[in-house]
């Protein structure tokens, strides 16, 4: 999947644009990745075998570790697009200062809100999916019933009416088993009614109390009749209940990707670190314990917010030591199977595939003929690798913004050389991602400012 060859394909203006400028202003792009997607494939395999568990009723959760710029969101979004193609449902989000698993002002009812604001299935890629899926699971019962009963059954007689009622109780009596589940089930019951009466008031209503737009129970029994919201303490045991409601109403599963997990690492008060850390356990035990089904959940950070064992995942005693590698992994030789997934960096000659690419979608976008050849890319990516700490250090992101720009030149100046722009002074390489940015901290001065002797 990751080497599938994009060259024979054109690619269209308007991908190639939203490619190219997410690329050169340093995000990914949501949509045209497979035309540019190279290597990985371990980490895509690794994560693709989580897919068919989820699809069979089981349930997954992985850690993708790596540095600012190594292509963490890169995978995320190649794995988003993928899963959504097999039928799946996915929701994502960055966690922020606003953003967390747990707090005492409801940081984590905010993400639950960005997740289903950002729930997306193949039709509707771009969010928003929550009233698409609660239409399509009534519209899907109502055509079942009319196949079973003929084609020509009254749409509108009682027969018909409470052969679906029927159908959509037995949905609904399978979830209401499970934890939250009965009021979950009453608010699809509602939403169910509300289609049937034409009453967009009142799905309106519903879809707001699944967002988790409620603020009082007061306000959610005068409208709904139901005394329970969701709240900061439960908003996963709802994600759970949909993954198995998604999947009673024909997708897949679902799958829930959370990026920027450095937004956890950098929370000043340890106890509520400790507070989000335990949610990840949750989360982790309800995932490997088959308490969770048709779920997999993808955290992604950077090493030291993993890693650090003063303030990072590590810090906490029960992740850390579900988490943490046994003595047989090392470099070229990681377990792909294991919770967590370190990003290796791409080769130079994945990057040298990556930039012919590139060359091409650029060149196809503002209608020119190239003239960067195999051994100007060639040249670029040995100066790119030739820096100091390139091995360790160099990053897809940097590389990627350094070629834009070439050809961004190249297109603009025709009287310049390629083999001239790299060996003067008016290219220059992008800004390396220093280690002090990758952990998201202050600088080591000033963390250190107030120790004194």
């Amino acid at each position: 999947m990751a080497e599938t060859n994009q060259k024979t394909r054109k690619v269209p203006r308007r991908i190639a644009q939203a490619v190219i400028g997410s690329l050169k202003g340093g995000v990914v792009p949501r949509i045209g990745l497979p035309y540019i997607t190279v290597g990985r494939k371990a980490e895509i395999d690794a994560l693709l075998s989580d897919v068919d568990i989820i699809q069979e009723g089981g349930a997954s959760f992985r850690f993708i570790v790596g540095r600012y710029g190594s292509g963490k969101s890169f995978l995320l979004q190649t794995i988003r697009n993928y899963v959504m193609d097999r039928g799946f449902a996915v929701m994502d989000a960055d966690l922020s200062p606003e953003r967390k698993l747990t707090g005492t002002k409801g940081q984590g009812l905010a993400t639950y809100r960005e997740l289903i604001g950002n729930l997306a299935t193949k039709t509707k890629p771009e969010g928003g999916a929550l009233s698409l899926i609660l239409d399509r699971w009534i519209s899907g019962i109502q055509m079942q019933v009319q196949e079973e009963m003929s084609q020509a059954a009254d749409l509108s007689s009682p027969a018909f009416s409470a052969r679906v009622s029927e159908k959509i109780r037995t949905v609904v009596n399978s979830v209401s088993g499970m934890v939250h589940g009965f009021d979950f089930a009453r608010l699809l019951s509602l939403y169910y009614e509300a289609v049937i009466r034409d009453d967009d008031d009142q799905k309106a209503k519903v879809l707001k109390w699944f967002r988790g737009e409620y603020l009082t129970r007061t306000e959610a029994k005068q409208d709904l009749g139901v005394s329970v919201i969701i709240t900061d303490e439960d908003w996963y045991d709802y994600l759970k209940l949909f993954s198995f409601f998604f999947r009673q109403a024909g997708y897949q599963g679902l799958l829930i990707f959370i990026d920027e997990l450095v937004n956890i690492y950098k929370i000043p008060n340890s106890i509520a670190r400790s507070n989000n850390y335990e949610k990840i356990l949750t989360m982790y035990n309800d995932a490997l314990q088959g308490k969770a089904h048709y779920i997999g959940t993808i955290m992604s950070g950077t090493p030291q917010c993993v890693e650090d064992t003063r303030r990072g995942i590590y810090s906490y005693e029960a992740l850390r030591s579900r988490l943490q590698e046994g003595r047989f992994s090392r470099e070229g030789a990681r377990d792909m199977l294991a919770p967590v997934i370190r990003l290796q960096p791409l080769s130079p000659e994945e990057m040298l595939v990556l930039t012919e690419k590139l060359t091409d979608m650029h060149a196809g976008l503002y209608n020119y003929q190239s003239r960067i050849t195999a051994d100007d890319r060639v040249a670029f990516i040995k100066m790119e690798y030739s820096r100091v700490g390139a091995d360790s250090h160099i990053t897809p992101r940097e590389i990627i913004r350094d070629y834009i720009e070439l050809l961004d030149i190249i297109l603009q100046h025709p009287d310049k050389r390629v083999s001239d722009l790299l060996n003067s002074d008016e290219f220059s390489y992008a800004a390396p991602e220093t280690a002090q940015t990758e952990a998201g901290s202050q600088p080591a001065e000033d963390e250190f400012a107030t120790f004194t002797l």
